[in-house]
């Protein structure tokens, strides 16, 4: 096989596969660092060891659907993983992350947490019955930090039922003395400075989508060494950068799902590369036409 540069070490091995593994290769999940999400976890670190107060800062990482947050988030706990415990039954446990419920119900909450701990429990237990089981779990696991994705969800709700959600929020974060992170779309900046208390708590730090400069182009650059084609694609030029922009209208995860179906067709047809000719080839709708076509059925 001719020696290739562009690649990283594990995409060149992939390219010994046959052509339909080479596409499911790609299209498994894979974490591309860049500086934005580094600058986020470097955060979460640091409030990490913070030391114990009795109001304890938290944060409210807000970005547009599909542009990365939960993928910040998933990359961070796996970085600070439960550990065995040996003088104990239970594990140590330093991150927690839960997605919210659909609506913003304490009880849903609190199941949410336990399904999270393999805790058993009742389908008829009350609240405060979970909600006593759940701040023993988490004060043995010594957990000390809570991480709420989908915070957006509150919004679902009644404002009555916002208002005990919020509430809910506030009593963990003081019973457990740690910081909580809410994750969501601008709709959780709302649900939260609802709430006067929280609102002065919770540090907003955005996740803003791309937009085409340096960052960008090291960002496909990255993309380009994991992605196992056989020629290179230089997908950080300015134009091919300008195209896949706005295909993907500056989402990451609209970006990274792009670059895997042209990837595909790229092995597929035997081109071996990204192209402007391949991406327009490509029956791919940026989301806000796909967006239109879907409310355009209705």
């Amino acid at each position: 096989m001719t020696e290739v540069t562009h690649l990283c070490e594990d995409a060149k091995s992939a390219l010994k596969l046959s052509n339909e593994d080479r596409i499911r290769w790609l299209r498994r999940s894979r974490w591309i660092p860049y500086t934005r999400a580094k600058q986020i976890i470097d955060k979460l670190d640091d409030l990490l060891t913070y030391p114990t107060l009795h109001r304890m800062p938290c944060v409210l990482i807000i970005g547009e659907t599909n542009n990365g947050k939960s993928a910040i988030v998933n990359r961070f706990q796996r970085l600070h993983a439960a550990s065995d415990n040996p003088e104990d039954d239970c594990i140590f446990m330093p991150v927690l992350a839960v997605q919210a419920p659909p609506v913003p119900e304490e009880n849903r909450f609190y199941a949410s947490i336990l399904d999270k701990l393999h805790a058993p429990y009742r389908p008829s237990d009350s609240a405060a019955r979970r909600q006593t089981q759940v701040l023993k779990i988490l004060s043995t696991a010594k957990l000390r930090m809570l991480i709420i994705d989908e915070l957006h969800n509150i919004v679902a709700g009644q404002t009555g039922k916002q208002r005990i959600f919020l509430n809910v929020l506030k009593y963990l974060a003081n019973e457990l003395r740690i910081p909580l992170i809410g994750v969501g779309t601008i709709d959780a900046v709302r649900a939260v400075q609802s709430d006067p208390q929280l609102a002065n708590r919770f540090e907003p730090v955005g996740l803003p989508t791309w937009e085409l400069n340096r960052e960008l182009q090291i960002l496909l650059a990255s993309f380009e060494r994991l992605l196992p084609l056989k020629k290179p694609s230089n997908l950080a030029n300015e134009q091919l950068a300008q195209t896949l922009l706005a295909l993907s209208e500056g989402t990451i995860g609209e970006l990274g799902a792009l670059l895997t179906s042209a990837a595909s067709c790229a092995i597929e047809t035997g081109q071996e590369c990204i192209s402007e000719k391949l991406l327009r080839s490509l029956p791919w709708e940026p989301p806000s036409i796909r967006k239109r076509s879907i409310e355009g059925m209705f």
